[in-house]
């Protein structure tokens, strides 16, 4: 019998907003993150836009002395993680330690310092490279410096499973606590790469939104309109726990995670098969995994990464996966206001599917103007929804026909 699983704690550094209830509170009125990009000067491409986080103070979460050496999708993480801990009313003590875990996802890792150290090299030479270089980049920094800053001694994992790291770190943690293999875990998902390669590399794919002179207005999922989804960073944190851990410590209970489907396309580096055949099976695992049927579902964050395949094919696997209750669900895609964060999506949609259930609120599709014909489902136009939710899913797939999906329900004792 695995052990019941419970989401005791959260924290966010989103492109709406630092802190989970700031960023709840945007997401709810429909308050657009993307904007022109400041990172650096864009003006020289064809993508000029970017959903930034613009509020976030490094000092106010981690010394300043060790921040110089982070790359800032670390410092996203580990400070999404400290905002969890201190939300679950959790300490990590030397007895307890070891049976507490640190599993985040990223995507791409430090690109940005790759990009400037690349030029230092060419310019400059060898001697000139810093030698934290390395532990700047790797993608693995985010779990790892969560491990080391905070003092976890449990499993210390980094998944890399590109757009769907942040939604497979949780399901491993799920697994990882219910298995008995730790008590506790940080988990989601972190990404910041608002660079030149990057966007370049992104839109070269032609998988970007030029809509450069209405930046609130590009990311516009399930829309006929959409032409591209938007760049964006951040960083998601979820503390987990063992119910009979949380309960000992007469900690607070966002939602009680259920279910956890990961799968492969085996079909085609970037684009999803028509019939949406790995995410159909993903889904399908987790409501398995759950013991779930799918009418049990009242919501679903979609992955709705507003590019015209993704949101086509994921509306076509939900309605097989679903049948006639796909059009009683509501559906929302928050990348309409957060942006795409890439590794870190999952993070911060898994944070959100916690709130939704928790606060009994369906966050809504903003730029939902012109639906797609094919995309005739319930997408929650426009404007956030009080409902019953007792449970919901969160949809996160990834180039390589990387899938995973989620579930999460309204915790009963």
């Amino acid at each position: 019998m695995k052990r019941r699983v419970v989401v005791t704690g959260a924290g966010l550094v989103t492109p709406v907003g630092t802190g989970v209830a700031k960023t709840w509170a945007a997401l709810c009125a429909g308050k657009s993150g993307i904007g022109p990009i400041t990172r650096f000067d864009a003006s020289g491409h064809a993508v000029q836009i970017a959903a930034e986080v613009k509020d976030f103070q490094v000092e106010e979460h981690l010394d300043a002395k060790v921040a110089k050496h982070l790359e800032l999708f670390v410092q996203y993480a580990v400070a999404a993680a400290r905002e969890a801990m201190t939300d679950a009313g959790f300490t990590i003590t030397p007895e307890n330690a070891p049976r507490v875990g640190s599993i985040v996802g990223c995507g791409l890792g430090g690109l940005p310092t790759i990009e400037k150290y690349h030029k230092v090299y060419l310019e400059k030479g060898e001697r000139r490279i810093t030698p934290f270089f390395i532990p700047m980049v790797i993608p693995n920094m985010g779990a790892g410096q969560i491990s080391i800053i905070y003092g976890t001694k449990g499993p210390n994992l980094s998944v890399t499973t590109a757009c769907a790291a942040g939604t497979h770190a949780v399901g491993e943690a799920f697994r990882s606590i219910a298995s008995g293999e730790c008590d506790v875990a940080f988990t989601g998902g972190s990404e910041s790469v608002v660079c030149p390669l990057a966007v370049g590399g992104f839109n070269a794919m032609k998988a970007l939104s030029t809509r450069n002179d209405a930046p609130e207005k590009a990311s516009r999922p399930f829309d006929k309109d959409r032409d591209g989804f938007i760049i964006g960073e951040g960083g998601g944190i979820v503390l987990l726990e063992a119910l009979e851990h949380a309960q000992a410590r007469g900690a607070k209970i966002y939602a009680e995670i259920v279910g956890y489907g990961l799968s492969g396309d085996g079909y085609h580096v970037a684009a999803p098969p028509e019939d949406g055949d790995g995410a159909v099976r993903c889904m399908r695992m987790a409501l398995k995994d759950a013991g779930m049927q799918p009418t049990d579902i009242d919501y679903i964050n979609a992955h709705g990464t507003s590019t015209p395949l993704n949101d086509l094919v994921e509306s076509r696997a939900v309605k097989r996966v679903f049948g006639d209750h796909a059009y009683k669900l509501a559906i929302s895609s928050t990348k309409s206001m957060t942006g795409h964060l890439l590794g870190g999506a999952g993070g911060i949609e898994a944070v959100f599917t916690a709130l939704a259930i928790k606060d009994q609120t369906a966050p809504p599709t903003t730029n939902l103007e012109n639906p797609d014909t094919e995309c005739d489902l319930d997408y929650v136009p426009g404007t956030a929804r009080a409902m019953t939710i007792r449970a919901a899913m969160s949809n996160s797939f990834g180039f390589g026909g990387t899938n995973a999906v989620i579930i999460m329900k309204r915790f009963e004792g």
